[in-house]
């Protein structure tokens, strides 16, 4: 396999309710690329021998807790891409999904608190991405779950008091987890809040009301987040 061949992105869609959450309507504008999408829940995965180079793994309403078989088939096509030394990419529940694949069950978790809304967000090392160590950002939120115990071979770049892994990367590996949702700017943030709010989304009553109170602040991630991506080089 080529490091340097063109890119060709598929991302992995794992809304179960695409009738109020979209995540590949919230990436795409950020990718120029070619990119085409599959959807998880219905079983529908890429070949790998299609020649992608990057996967990108989306958010869920589902809890990386339960063990939907549809979940436990990408768990496994995410090994095989990381076996073959592809770039991938997990937001929020396509975080955790790949610390499950990538380091086991024990390292995902219910959060002992969700964060719902527009959150802070603090460096933990120098990072392309967030800024020097202690830089604080803003950014949406959405998650009842997280990422835990992760092993030597992962490095934590960002987190919140709340939950200190927020963003991961493995070492000499072109793989990155973000908890976060950079992809989701205020007016979708908000309408999503409102859905979920109508419909008591796994139980986050109140917060939902709380976050929509609360001030939409978001420091535009999204734009380094998707430019480290792109720029990570496959290691096969």
């Amino acid at each position: 396999m080529k490091k340097n061949r063109e890119i060709k992105i598929a991302i992995i869609d794992n809304a179960v309710e695409p009738e109020i959450y979209r995540p590949v309507e919230h990436w795409a504008p950020f990718l120029s690329p070619e990119w085409k999408s599959f959807r998880a829940p219905d079983r529908i995965l890429p070949d790998l021998k299609d020649g992608f180079t990057h996967i990108l793994l989306t958010g869920s309403e589902a809890s990386i807790l339960e063990s939907e078989s549809w979940a436990e088939e990408e768990i496994e096509f995410v090994q095989e891409a990381e076996r073959l030394g592809l770039a991938i990419l997990g937001s929020c529940y396509g975080h955790q999904l790949l610390a499950r694949a990538l380091a086991g069950p024990d390292c995902v978790g219910s959060c002992r608190e969700p964060e719902i809304g527009w959150i802070p967000v603090v460096a933990k090392e120098d990072s392309c991405v967030f800024g020097p160590r202690g830089t604080e950002s803003h950014v949406f939120s959405l998650h009842f779950d997280e990422v835990r115990n992760l092993p030597p071979s992962f490095v934590v770049s960002a987190g919140t008091d709340i939950c200190p892994i927020q963003a991961f990367a493995l070492k000499e590996r072109p793989i990155r987890g973000y908890q976060i949702h950079p992809e989701i700017d205020p007016q979708a943030g908000r309408f999503l809040l409102q859905a979920q709010a109508a419909r008591n989304g796994r139980g986050g009553g109140d917060l939902y009301t709380q976050a929509l109170e609360g001030e939409s602040c978001d420091s535009g991630l999204i734009y380094k987040i998707v430019k480290e991506f792109l720029a990570l080089r496959l290691t096969k």
